[in-house]
């Protein structure tokens, strides 16, 4: 039987029943997965009975895995796995999952290993309907930029409180990487666009410092309308996958000091394509050790 899903909002996320994710998936199942994500943008799973391993094998159903991170280390024992873990980091800012490579991950599976008692939601932005939302004149303009994301964040975000969250941020941006991207990205399965900015995205191509910032802002402010988001509050044992081509994600820091843990298991990603069919290009860094390179058929 083909996989139920059951749309949690209007335009982002569902929830997938009838899967066994212990058991190999037939081609036709692995088929209405990648359906269901290309069209609710972020998929959710409950009561999944997975470790580690079995969470690097689902993921594995969508494509080769990355390694967990180009300049943070994996989780004890494994080699794809990041801890995003509240002890280290809060991750509580706008982003797309490593978009400061050439070829950031096509997709983010997260698990639910420490839940916290209230608060600690996930929320995801389908960044394609935002691009739907502009203005035409804001569409054409959007269309015609480029931009650069850097893991050398300078976005406005609170210093970091305890000596385990410092060491993180220092390891993060330990190597610097920079790329540069289209604003607008052509999804390659979809054909849908969708703004491709996020927290580091750090100035646009051609534009000053405070004129790049202003632009952002603007497109940004699409990107995070109420109605464009998911807001995704966990329970133990519960697996979110989310197209990290056209989707934004943002932990809500709002559960005290309340011990929080999802683990990251990411898919290797195709190098995006703007409107104009321009590919991106790394400026600064090599990430081949992070990912390998997604080819996708034109």
């Amino acid at each position: 039987m083909p996989p139920s899903i059951r749309k949690l909002t209007g335009r982002i996320g569902a929830v997938v029943e009838g899967v066994d994710l212990t058991a190999p998936p037939g081609p036709l199942t692995v088929t209405a997965l990648r359906d269901a994500l290309n069209e609710h943008k972020a998929i959710v799973f409950d009561d999944v009975n997975l470790d580690n391993a079995g969470q690097e094998r689902v993921a594995g159903w969508f494509g080769d895995l990355t390694t967990a991170h180009p300049n943070v280390p994996a989780a004890d024992g494994t080699t794809n796995v990041l801890a995003v873990d509240s002890e280290t980091s809060k991750a509580n800012e706008w982003h797309t999952d490593v978009s400061f490579v050439v070829n950031p991950p096509q997709a983010t599976t997260l698990r639910s290993v420490v839940t916290t008692p209230y608060g600690g939601e996930t929320l995801i932005a389908n960044a394609a309907a935002a691009y739907r939302d502009l203005p035409e004149p804001l569409r054409a303009l959007a269309d015609s930029l480029r931009v650069v994301h850097t893991n050398q964040y300078d976005y406005a975000r609170p210093s970091a409180t305890t000596a385990q969250r410092q060491e993180y941020d220092r390891v993060f941006v330990s190597k610097p990487y920079e790329a540069e991207h289209p604003v607008v990205r052509v999804h390659p399965l979809t054909g849908e666009r969708g703004l491709f900015i996020g927290g580091f995205a750090k100035r646009i191509v051609g534009l000053s410092s405070s004129d790049s910032a202003d632009l952002l802002r603007i497109f940004q402010s699409y990107v995070t309308r109420p109605e464009n988001i998911l807001r995704w509050t966990w329970s133990p044992n519960q697996l979110l996958i989310f197209d990290n081509r056209i989707t934004q994600h943002y932990g809500v820091d709002n559960y005290d000091d309340h011990p929080r843990r999802l683990n990251r298991v990411t898919i290797a990603g195709d190098v995006p394509v703007g409107v104009d069919g321009r590919r991106s290009e790394q400026l600064v860094g090599d990430a081949s050790h992070y990912s390998s390179v997604l080819e996708v058929a034109a």
